[in-house]
């Protein structure tokens, strides 16, 4: 028996175009930090599902620029996941539906005729700066009180000189990771810094090289988190779930730890 004659290819259904889709967003435009802000709607079309977040972001903004208008504020920078610059908050969720940053979420992840809301981090220490940038300027002055190693180290040691059990090493490099992006304080019902905190205290806390200042590097950057405004926390663990990095919760345990262990020996 022969098989039946494959049915032909049409050279126009080669050619046709992708999907697209046509979009509704909500936008939080703020022309500065002491003006007021308000939701604005706008229409966006031909959307395709391939476009990252911040791609459909730049379609919007050439529509609005060839009309005249303002465009829209966002931060970004490597628009590669790694440098947190591209905070938002998307249908009331850091970062959007998925657990990545938002210039990595793409808008498969959307339907056509979707309404989007999109605002930036609501945080008392994240001023608005315009639109959906704000200055998360607070969260270095916690790293500057206490990221740092005295120590001298002089020229570059041998890779096996100063000895890291794996364990260790593993701890270290997993609260690395943070990007410092500010999504665990803009999930956080209080509006909480204590999970990027402890990503950094644990970080350096655990490693020989960081020993010297172990103590007061707890203390200095708990105490620097609680002057910059932030909130405290209540093991919401908002701030985990949606953390793109994915740092533990139980780092703020460890932080505790380690602020306890640092308050007791601390001169009164």
């Amino acid at each position: 028996m022969t098989a039946p004659p494959a049915s032909p290819v049409s050279p126009d259904s080669r050619l046709s175009p992708a999907p697209t889709m046509k979009l509704t967003l909500r936008i939080w435009r703020q022309a500065g930090p002491e003006e007021p802000g308000a939701m604005r709607t706008y229409e966006v079309d031909g959307v395709s599902p391939a476009m990252s977040f911040l791609e459909m972001l730049d379609t919007l903004n050439e529509e609005l620029i060839l009309r005249g208008d303002e465009p829209v504020a966002f931060d970004h920078d490597c628009r590669e996941g790694i440098c947190g610059a591209c905070g938002m908050v998307i249908d009331g969720r850091a970062h959007g539906p998925e657990r990545t940053t938002a210039c990595q979420l793409h808008m498969r992840h959307f339907a056509d005729g979707d309404t989007i809301d999109v605002e930036p981090w609501r945080a008392a220490a994240f001023p608005v700066v315009k639109d959906l940038v704000v200055d998360r300027s607070a969260l270095d002055r916690i790293i500057g009180s206490g990221g740092y190693i005295t120590a001298p180290t002089g020229s570059a040691p041998e890779a096996h000189a100063t000895a890291v059990p794996k364990p260790v090493a593993e701890a270290a490099f997993e609260h690395a990771e943070c990007i410092g992006c500010g999504a665990c304080v803009a999930a956080c019902p209080n509006g909480s810094a204590t999970l990027f905190t402890s990503a950094k205290v644990v970080h350096l806390n655990s490693l020989p090289q960081g020993a010297p200042e172990r103590e007061s590097r707890v203390l200095d950057m708990v105490a620097t988190m609680d002057a910059e405004g932030f909130g405290g926390c209540t093991l919401a663990g908002e701030c985990a779930t949606v953390c793109p990095k994915g740092i533990p919760l139980a780092g703020i345990a460890t932080m505790n730890r380690e602020f306890l262990r640092a308050a007791r020996k601390a001169p009164r």
